[in-house]
């Protein structure tokens, strides 16, 4: 470590960056011909446990399968989608379906071939598949018989079908000969994840097999020696940067997990009891659930051993309640984005006591506050936005070069997010920059509602803003102004808008007004329109 670097912090005041104080870990060479996948498979060699470890569960079924029998179907999966759908280096896949074994095997399979991994909503609406097919141009899509009905104009493969199974279980032979599959370079584009921006268009994160080697190094890097093997429970979607994060972390690790297709508090409280969970992965909102619900106490809970939460900020009041009911379980608190190849920053069960904190920097991150104002970097315990600087970073968004260039500033990127870290090297995020609402760790963007509301023809005039809600982090609320003449209720608005979108991205209040607080350019002052609601509340 420099000298002038900050040991407890990690800032230094020379660069006015704060450095992670963890070990930095190795990574291939920038241009190696190495693939994402089979780095993380080169990981696994430093796990004590055998691949005949459990690798992923369905709670529903019971049906599982082995590390060894993963690697060998998504092995065969990708040879025999080179052969039959002749899918090669470059084409995109897009997946829409729910949590099933069979998608973990679906993108170790398509990410060793090169193709491009862009999974989504399987409740994305219509007109959210027209942007992110735009997007992500597939050659192919892989989803479930459930939404199958909708015609995509490409092929189509069902994951819960017969002929996928067949897909993963044997090669199938191709009379003609077949070129050797290209190889797979790090700088290689990997996955196109999806994040909403604040003007209402869904950007699609490009990340590279890099950004993805690099989230497997830092998980292999933090690594706890166990007399057995983790089993985690994800309650979150394997579409998520969060889901689809963990799945190399278990890749890596060698965790045994257990997967929910429909979830509920009762089923997971359950499959904790029945799969002996030691370690789940949750949003806020469940986790206020947790807490709250005393059902908890119809289930032997005591395997567990620690919460991961993310995804949403977590209220102070919540961790404490939860650290009170569950005493002996760690509860780990994390940071981080879609554009950021999901965690860099953690808590470690060191800091069980800092309940307000996200965490400190994991290996390989940087980071600095700066005044969103003066663009100046700031000192410890003085707040900014947070920019980020790590191997984990997007290359960009597809096809917006001005997005890409407003949020990557000379290989740092803009988070949109008001934070500092205290003097011992601790970040706490003190409020969004951005306007989007993360409701349940989903991000819903203001603009797409508005543009909804203000179809209607009974609406004059209209503005959304997040409303806090300690179930769900924030909901949208619904600023109308009305027509004249017009006697619109809440519950139609309410109801209006949920026919046009997504379940989660619904308006949960309304609150109407004579005017929608602007700027000279018309720009709503979101901030200002939420002192007027908040003291007619």
């Amino acid at each position: 470590m420099r000298q002038d670097t900050d040991p407890k912090s990690g800032f230094n005041r020379v660069s006015r960056t704060f450095h992670s104080l963890r070990p930095p870990f190795p990574l291939p060479p920038p241009d190696a011909a190495v693939s994402a996948v089979s780095y993380t498979l080169s990981l696994r060699r430093n796990s004590p446990f055998p691949d005949s470890v459990t690798a992923f569960v369905d709670a529903a079924t019971g049906h599982s399968i082995s590390y060894e029998e993963l690697i060998y179907r998504a092995e065969t999966l990708a040879a025999n989608l080179a052969t039959v759908f002749k899918l090669s280096k470059g084409d995109a896949a897009f997946v829409l379906s729910p949590n099933l074994i069979q998608v973990p095997i679906l993108y170790f399979a398509l990410l060793s071939l090169g193709v491009i991994v862009s999974p989504a909503n399987p409740l994305s609406t219509r007109s959210d598949l027209t942007r992110l097919f735009h997007l992500s141009k597939p050659a192919i899509v892989f989803t479930v018989t459930s939404i199958a009905e909708r015609e995509y104009g490409i092929p189509t493969v069902l994951l819960d079908s017969p002929e996928f199974d067949s897909l993963t279980q044997s090669k199938i032979h191709n009379p003609s000969p077949l070129a050797s599959p290209a190889r797979v370079n790090q700088s290689d584009l990997a996955a196109i994840l999806y994040s909403s921006g604040t003007t209402g268009m869904v950007k699609g994160v490009m990340l590279t097999h890099r950004n993805l080697t690099a989230l497997a190094a830092g998980y292999d890097a933090v690594r706890v020696k166990r007399k057995e093997p983790a089993v985690f429970l994800f309650t979150m979607p394997f579409f998520h940067v969060y889901g689809f994060s963990f799945g190399f972390k278990a890749m890596v690790l060698s965790d045994t997990v257990v997967i929910m297709e429909r979830f509920n508090l009762k089923g997971m409280l359950s499959a904790v009891e029945r799969f002996r969970v030691t370690n789940l992965a949750v949003v806020p909102s469940l986790l206020v659930a947790l807490t709250k619900d005393d059902v908890t106490n119809e289930y032997d809970l005591t395997t567990l051993e620690g919460i991961a939460c993310g995804s949403a900020p977590l209220g102070k009041d919540t961790a404490e309640a939860f650290k009170a009911k569950f005493p002996n379980v760690v509860l780990i608190q994390g940071y981080g984005l879609t554009e950021s190849c999901a965690g860099v920053v953690r808590t470690s069960p060191e800091d069980a006591k800092q309940v307000e904190t996200t965490g400190k920097l994991l290996p390989g991150v940087e980071a600095k506050i700066v005044n969103p104002d003066t663009g100046e970097a700031m000192l410890p315990g003085e707040q900014g936005e947070l920019w980020l600087k790590s191997p984990t970073i997007m290359k960009g968004y597809v096809d917006d070069l001005e997005a890409t260039s407003a949020t990557l500033v000379n290989g740092w990127l803009r988070t949109g997010d008001l934070c500092y870290f205290d003097n011992d090297g601790f970040l706490y995020v003190v409020d969004r920059l951005k306007e989007l609402i993360k409701y349940k760790g989903y991000q819903v963007a203001p603009a797409e509602l508005e543009k909804w509301l203000l179809s209607h023809p009974e609406i004059n005039d209209a503005a959304v803003i997040s409303y806090p809600d300690e179930e769900a982090g924030q909901v949208p609320m619904a600023i109308v102004v009305r027509q004249s003449q017009s006697s619109i209720t809440e519950a139609e608005i309410i109801d209006f808008v949920a026919k046009q979108v997504a379940p989660y991205k619904k308006i949960r209040r309304v609150a109407f007004v004579d005017a929608i607080p602007k700027n000279a350019l018309g720009k709503i002052l979101r901030r200002d329109l939420k002192k007027l609601v908040t003291s007619r509340l």
